[in-house]
């Protein structure tokens, strides 16, 4: 079994901060409401290329805006993620974070967290891909640097985009509540939890077998 994580919304409980973030660009540039939640789990170039696309001055402005906002965002542990990734690796089940966010970002989330990138084999971010979730490829990618098959993995995603990317990769998809209700996620996913401080690595292995 190898192990596949989201990051935002699975390891870090930022979705909040970023909703707060993406709702004031959505209202100042394009005049619309609630726009974090319909850009959850896509990049920045895809959010650029779908709703800023020609508006190079506004992309301009906003990506400074949010390498700065990325900086002073907080990084808290969604509960129970760092003892589930500290007990996937006592017994040595390999694992990934695979996420839309770039190196800049992840850069500030290992000065909050220097211990997460012992804790995981690889950490894989936007600049590996050349598709965005909900495209599998990401997955994939993360399947292949492990060196494990669809049937021998599992994902946990928080986001529609990342849930359906799981399931497209063929692999076993948990889903974590943390953005959307659990009874949204429950016909996409295999598996639904609040957080993980409600399962083991024995019971996921479990799933597998």
């Amino acid at each position: 079994m190898i192990v596949l994580f989201d990051f935002d919304g699975v390891i870090a409980d930022t979705e909040s901060q970023y909703t707060i973030f993406w709702n004031k660009q959505g209202k100042d540039y394009l005049g619309l409401e609630n726009f974090g939640h319909t850009i959850k789990g896509q990049t920045l170039v895809q959010i650029f290329d779908k709703y800023f696309n020609g508006m190079l001055k506004e992309q301009e402005e906003i990506v400074p805006n949010l390498n700065a906002f990325e900086k002073q965002m907080s990084y808290d542990y969604i509960p129970g993620a760092l003892e589930f990734l500290q007990a996937l690796k006592n017994k040595g089940i390999r694992t990934a974070i695979v996420t839309s966010s770039n190196d800049i970002k992840m850069s500030n989330v290992y000065a909050s967290h220097p211990e997460l990138k012992e804790l995981v084999d690889a950490v894989l971010t936007s600049e590996h891909f050349s598709k965005s979730k909900p495209d599998p490829e990401c997955f994939l990618k993360g399947m292949e640097v492990l060196g494990a098959t669809p049937k021998e993995t599992v994902v946990f995603e928080d986001s529609f985009h990342g849930i359906s990317a799981g399931r497209a990769s063929g692999a076993f998809v948990a889903g974590l509540a943390t953005t959307n209700k659990s009874e949204a996620l429950a016909p996409l996913c295999d598996l639904v939890i609040d957080d993980f401080t409600s399962v083991t690595v024995d019971y996921i292995s479990s799933l597998l077998s």
